[in-house]
């Protein structure tokens, strides 16, 4: 089968063809029908060599973590399963069994360090080996092609979203930061449950454009203006009670901090890997404002966002690309040239 491989750090990731993996007892075989591109896959493609091993990643391995397809076969101690089955898989990899995961926590149990497309085998292929009969959630009225992104993109979103929603009462201000892939899913639960204002960010027009087809009240191109002067001038002073940046440089760390108002929440998602010049103390203890970050979804997030998806609630927008054209895909993902998420074809 072809495949999308990380051979070596810091070199660009080669298409190949590999063996079909065989599933062992617990394990499932899925036909992928889509993936779909993320930015941590680039932030990977330029790790340094060091830094994989200390997580236990091993060399070479498949990129691809937005999965979706069909069950294929299963292991002799799998049951429950029907062949051709339309699935979607949970982005990270959980054991079900730590107090983190039985406490509805499991995005931070200790196994999600290691996963599919990170460090093991994922879904740029035509088939994916799925380790644990948890990590597939039905698909029901969805296009296994395009689902893909809602199992992280999507479902990160959620979490995000609703970890702020408590303090988004009818008229409070939110920011959202960001209104790429995981922003634009953002946008859409705002406005979908609640009532509140919000207001988006970008230096990228067309994203800013979407932005506001998908309810967004107020745009602010950040390019152009001071994000923090300008949000707080639109607030009247106030603040806003949430941020959610999907960014995540100096700049947007600074800005979503110096705007919080009294009792807000910043929350960090993107992951450019800026800092705070600052003493935190400063900037939160007269408001008492929290800070908040985490690494990707639950399994119940995924489960929620795949429920609104087929209500027919959500725009998924994507841009199909066919295995043969995944380097141009990433580089259109790289450039920012993409507003839709980019969903990888790899089987016919």
């Amino acid at each position: 089968m072809s495949a999308y491989r990380m051979l070596q750090w810091q070199q660009p990731p080669q298409l190949m063809e590999v063996e079909v993996p065989e599933p062992g007892p617990d394990e499932i075989l899925v036909r992928v029908a889509g993936n779909g591109l993320c930015h941590s896959d680039l932030h990977m493609m330029h790790m340094p060599g060091q830094l994989g091993p200390t997580l236990g990643w091993q060399m070479p391995f498949t990129l691809g973590h937005e999965t979706a397809g069909w069950i294929e076969r299963w292991g002799s101690r799998v049951t429950g399963l029907q062949q051709g089955q339309a699935v979607a898989l949970v982005s990270p990899t959980s054991c079900g069994s730590c107090h983190e995961c039985l406490s509805g926590h499991d995005n931070v149990c200790g196994h999600n360090g290691v996963g599919r497309g990170f460090g093991f085998d994922g879904g740029l292929a035509e088939f994916v080996l799925v380790r644990d009969k948890r990590s597939l959630i039905a698909l029901e009225g969805l296009e296994p092609l395009t689902a893909g992104p809602l199992t992280d993109a999507g479902a990160t979103s959620w979490h995000g979203f609703n970890r702020i929603r408590p303090q988004l009462l009818p008229g409070a201000n939110v920011l959202v930061i960001g209104a790429g892939g995981l922003g634009s899913f953002a946008v859409q639960y705002i406005k979908l449950l609640t009532q509140a204002r919000l207001i988006v960010a970008d230096i990228a027009s067309n994203k800013l454009e979407h932005a506001r087809s998908l309810g967004a009240d107020i745009c602010v191109d950040s390019s152009a203006v001071d994000l923090g002067r300008e949000v707080m001038q639109l607030t009247e002073g106030q603040g806003v009670v949430a941020v959610l940046d999907f960014v995540g440089n100096e700049q947007t760390i600074a800005a979503g901090i110096a705007v919080l108002g009294k009792l807000g929440s910043y929350g960090l998602v993107g992951g450019e890997m800026g800092g705070y010049p600052q003493p935190l103390f400063h900037a939160l203890a007269s408001k008492e404002a929290q800070i908040f970050s985490f690494m990707g979804p639950t399994i119940a997030d995924t489960q929620a966002v795949l429920a609104l998806a087929a209500e027919g609630a959500l725009v998924n927008e994507v841009e199909v690309f066919e295995l043969a054209d995944v380097g141009e895909a990433y580089r259109r993902l790289g450039a920012g040239e993409l507003t839709a998420r980019a969903v990888i074809r790899t089987s016919g």
